[in-house]
């Protein structure tokens, strides 16, 4: 993973210090509160419902022990003993006092993090596949260029102060895509031309939210040595162009809409034209160094004889094997999956004791490497199949074993209206309700792979549209009611899901989710077609009866 040289850490020092005497302004009465949301924004602290909120960036998703140790430590020190994994492969800690947040910062930096433009109308913090350098099925470890992309769009002058907010995932398995890539407003996947070459396509327009859309083909192959500058006439377009006069059409996937994906790509290829002699090849020179600190780690080549005895003899460990592990590209390793979903909890909420015991395990098992994922789990990417069973063990002692990733129980949900501001319906009670229920009725694993995404406001920041079930809490004169959508991915196959009929009262939505499921398994052709293929060949007809028995019964 990239490590801070000396320019780095002396750029966020600086930072740092001028972000704590603007909090001793705030504190002090100097600054109006809408004096400092502009400034308080640039450092990722928001103002949330009960309190302020920091949101820290964790680049691509990637850290290494000393990093989650200090995500612990701010979770134990400032805030109440846990900390928020989000979509965006970031965490969230939700009751900072505002006289402690530049101490917060400042620990941050120690371990080379920050919260910068985790917030704001910037580039956000850069996405990855959360298997990146690690899965069997890449053609190329995203990372360095999600690293290159983080550098560059960093305080970049020309995007500090954008239509809205913007932001980029990448990944090198599009075939397979873990990134949600289309769904951003710029997605990249590594992928080779006619000739062989590793190059970049480009999607844009993608984005979620008021208006949900799946993004378009830019440009099918942009070469390594004019990625830097095709973003950045990308963007600078939309720069120009994007709705400043209405923030709910302001976003590119809009300003594709209104022009027309022929007509941006005449524009960014203009601009590219303008922009390409500017770089003069620093940004390759500055890749090749990049790309120096993603090297494979050194893997130790050891028989799997306890990986193999446990997997026969121990049911709870081949259960957990079977769900939480995915294929390595050393075939003697595995990616562990750690399941921020037990059920009945908070989706995405980890406790300072659960990040030190990933860290500690991470350290003695995955070569001092973990992961974010957009799905709010933990991953560690590179664990010797040898080592699986005392990792098992030891995720057990903290309650991380849960079995479950992929099944119903593996929800994406927002904060919802128990944190949120902007919400309009609580999110996390009808996901802990959902996973509760189906674990009630012991189902997971004969429903299989089944995505379930829950958005407590139209914003969308539970992915709910890309959900094979979408959950959307809205407020319907006072009172919480909650829209179901069917039939959404989030893969290279991306689709937004449609909405099946009226909503559901609160105490309604957890049996209307349940016959939904049921439904599946009386429709499905057998057990390996899954919730999705089902619901293609068969479309929402078919599903309304069950879904709205009482309407069926009155007709």
């Amino acid at each position: 993973m990239y490590q801070y040289n000396d320019f780095d850490t002396a750029f966020l020092a600086e930072r740092n210090k001028q972000f704590r005497a603007q909090v001793e302004r705030r504190i002090d009465g100097s600054l109006t509160e809408d004096e400092f949301k502009p400034l308080r924004l640039m450092n990722g602290l928001y103002l949330q419902l009960h309190a302020y909120m920091l949101r820290v960036a964790i680049p691509y998703g990637t850290l290494n022990g000393a990093q989650m140790d200090t995500l612990a430590l701010l979770a134990e020190k400032w805030d109440k003993g846990y900390g928020h994994f989000t979509t965006r492969q970031n965490i969230q800690y939700n009751w900072p006092k505002l006289k402690d947040v530049p101490d917060m910062l400042d620990a941050l930096g120690e371990v080379s993090m920050h919260a910068i433009q985790t917030s704001g109308n910037t580039i956000r913090n850069v996405t990855a596949d959360h298997f990146a350098g690690a899965a069997a099925d890449e053609i190329a470890d995203p990372r360095p260029v999600a690293e290159l992309i983080r550098q560059w769009s960093t305080d970049h002058p020309e995007f500090q102060a954008m239509p809205r907010k913007f932001k980029v995932a990448v990944s090198g398995a599009r075939e397979n895509d873990r990134a949600v890539v289309k769904a951003h407003d710029i997605g990249v996947y590594l992928v080779n031309n006619d000739a062989g070459e590793l190059g970049y396509q480009i999607i844009v327009g993608g984005g979620l939210g008021r208006t949900p859309m799946i993004g378009k083909v830019l440009k099918d192959w942009v070469s390594q040595d004019d990625l830097l500058s095709y973003l950045e006439a990308t963007v600078s377009v939309w720069n120009l162009l994007g709705r400043r006069d209405n923030k709910y059409k302001a976003r590119i996937k809009i300003t594709v809409h209104e022009h027309g994906i022929e007509d941006i790509r005449a524009r960014v290829e203009e601009r590219f034209q303008t922009i390409r002699p500017t770089f003069q090849g620093f940004d390759v020179a500055l890749f090749e160094d990049i790309k120096a600190h993603f090297a494979a780690p050194a893997y130790r080549n050891i028989p799997t004889d306890a990986y193999d005895a446990a997997y026969g003899d121990d049911a709870m460990f081949r259960s957990w094997a079977d769900t939480n592990l995915t294929a390595h590209k050393q075939a003697d390793y595995a990616i562990v999956t750690i399941s921020l979903k037990k059920h009945g909890e908070t989706p995405g909420d980890a406790t300072a004791a659960q990040m030190r015991a990933m860290a500690d395990i991470a350290r003695k098992y995955g070569h001092d490497e973990l992961r974010i994922s957009h799905e709010q789990n933990v991953i560690l990417p590179n664990v010797h199949k040898a080592d699986l069973p005392a990792v098992y063990e030891e995720l057990k002692a903290h309650d991380l074993h849960t079995a479950n990733i992929g099944l119903i129980s593996d929800i994406i949900a927002c904060p919802g209206m128990d944190y949120c501001a902007l919400a309009t319906a609580r999110s996390i009670p009808v996901a802990q309700g959902l996973a509760t229920r189906f674990d009630e009725l012991k189902l997971e694993h004969d429903v299989g792979h089944l995505q379930i995404k829950i958005s407590g406001c139209i914003n969308a920041c539970g992915h709910h549209h890309v959900g094979h079930i979408g959950i959307l809490g809205l407020d319907r004169a006072g009172v919480e009611n909650y829209q179901i959508t069917l039939g959404g991915d989030a893969t290279f196959t991306a689709e937004v899901g449609g909405r099946v009929g009226p909503g559901f009262a609160y105490d309604e939505i957890v049996p209307a989710v349940e016959r939904i499921v049921l439904a599946y398994l009386d429709l499905r052709e057998g057990p390996e077609e899954t919730f999705l293929e089902t619901y293609r060949r068969l479309g929402l007809a078919v599903f309304k009866p069950y879904i709205y028995p009482e309407a069926q019964a009155a007709a």
